[in-house]
């Protein structure tokens, strides 16, 4: 995992921004200040083939994965809220599955943790973002790198997650009455 040098107390309110999905899922913890204090995408693949178990056996090992290091770090950054992209669409029923699977993963971290939880859409969050309601993932990206300090990779799966997840974040900003909320209350 990347980390900022961003400093970080555990009385910060710190928010968990997700790119919710099984193949990659992206998230980044930032401070009140906007500050990244870490980024990351966790990128799982389907071994059920390879490990001649079944396929629903195989989507609860890529959950642990996820889950192993997702919960440590809404844990280590006492998050405070999770915004997060609604997974949408899907090409076929093995997709649908996995869109449920992360949304009721998620829901249920925000249940049992009891941590606040908003869920934004894909075309919301690049039409706040660049004015448009579809774009490719390299406008994304270059539209970030000008309003954010993002610890960036090279790697394209992960930096295209983490700005998927910073897109959220920006739409947030805009709209959330309990991010903003949130981020008075504590300066």
């Amino acid at each position: 995992m990347k980390r900022t040098k961003t400093s970080y107390s555990k009385s910060d309110v710190t928010i968990m921004v997700c790119d919710p999905s099984m193949t990659g899922f992206g998230f980044t913890v930032l401070n009140q200040q906007g500050q990244i204090i870490e980024a990351e995408c966790i990128k799982t693949s389907p071994e059920n083939k390879k490990r001649r178990i079944r396929k629903g056996d195989d989507r609860v090992r890529r959950l642990n994965e996820i889950n192993n290091i997702v919960l440590p770090a809404l844990k280590k950054y006492n998050v405070s809220l999770i915004l997060t992209e609604q997974p949408h669409g899907s090409q076929n029923a093995s997709a649908a599955v996995m869109i449920g699977i992360v949304i009721g993963m998620l829901q249920t971290i925000s249940d049992c943790f009891n941590i606040p939880i908003e869920w934004y859409s894909e075309g919301d969050s690049k039409y706040t973002l660049l004015g448009k309601r579809s774009a490719t993932k390299k406008e994304t990206i270059d539209k970030i790198k000008k309003l954010y300090s993002v610890p960036w990779t090279g790697i394209g799966y992960r930096d295209e997650a983490i700005a998927d997840s910073m897109s959220i974040y920006h739409l947030a900003l805009k709209t959330s009455a309990t991010l903003n909320l949130l981020l008075k209350m504590k300066k």
